[in-house]
């Protein structure tokens, strides 16, 4: 069984590695430091088994355990915390089981023991349940590497053929994502223009009316309108009213 540790505390790595080492078929193929680096190190990896500490720097391990449920292979997430009050949080990001530490000897055993039926029953599991607590970034995968996408960076969504497109500040970048999915996680945020485009609630400036009779959306940060669809104008009007 492939492991990934991700603690920022050495000590605590130390103590998991120590730990792991007195079970015969688990391998740690990667370390990290913060949630990002998690990331980075499952999706280069595959590993079946995380062991995420949940206060860490930058991202932290519920915002990152949020992004691995979309991993292929998904692996299995085991918090390993010293605070117990993110329990709830740990089992809505799909982990299988939640550490207090001083980790001990006989609880990471059980969770082991979880976490190789997980990977047993892995190719029968239904996909995990939607995000109940909507993550703060969205995650793109670029030539082997990942990016995280502050959400406030995000001007808007465009769906083209298995991917969308999130053009945000910086550029844009191509997410394994459906429109759909983005739409209910984060519900508030974006609102519908096209069937194959979302649009960040505070970018729209106005609407306007063309010669052709066709409505578009000016964005605050746009290249160039967008156009929306007839279903979407009406609710798209009562939108522009309230902001």
């Amino acid at each position: 069984m492939k492991v990934v540790i991700a603690d920022d505390e050495p000590l605590a790595r130390d103590r998991l590695r120590m730990l792991l080492g007195e079970h015969g078929g688990v391998e740690i193929v990667a370390e990290a430091d913060n949630g990002l680096s998690a990331l980075q190190a499952c999706a280069e990896f595959k590993p079946d088994l995380v062991l995420l500490d949940i206060a860490m720097p930058g991202v932290d391990g519920l915002e990152a355990a949020r992004h691995l449920t979309a991993f292929e292979p998904r692996p299995a997430v085991v918090f390993c915390t010293a605070y117990d009050e993110h329990a709830l949080s740990a089992f809505e990001a799909a982990a299988i089981d939640y550490l207090m530490k001083p980790v001990r000897a006989e609880r990471l055993a059980v969770a082991l023991e979880r976490a190789r039926n997980f990977v047993a029953g892995r190719e029968t599991q239904a996909p995990a349940a939607p995000h109940r607590q909507p993550r703060s970034h969205l995650c793109a995968r670029l030539r082997g590497s990942l990016r995280l996408i502050p959400l406030e960076d995000v001007h808007y969504l465009q769906a083209e053929e298995k991917y969308v497109v999130v053009h945000h500040a910086r550029g844009e970048d191509l997410i394994e994502e459906s429109l759909k999915s983005l739409e209910d996680e984060f519900n508030g945020r974006f609102v519908r223009i096209h069937r194959n485009c979302l649009v960040a609630r505070h970018e729209i400036v106005e609407l306007k009316r063309i010669n052709d009779g066709r409505v578009q959306a000016v964005l605050r940060h746009g290249k160039e309108p967008l156009e929306v669809s007839r279903r979407c104008v009406a609710g798209l009007r009562d939108t522009v009213k309230s902001l």
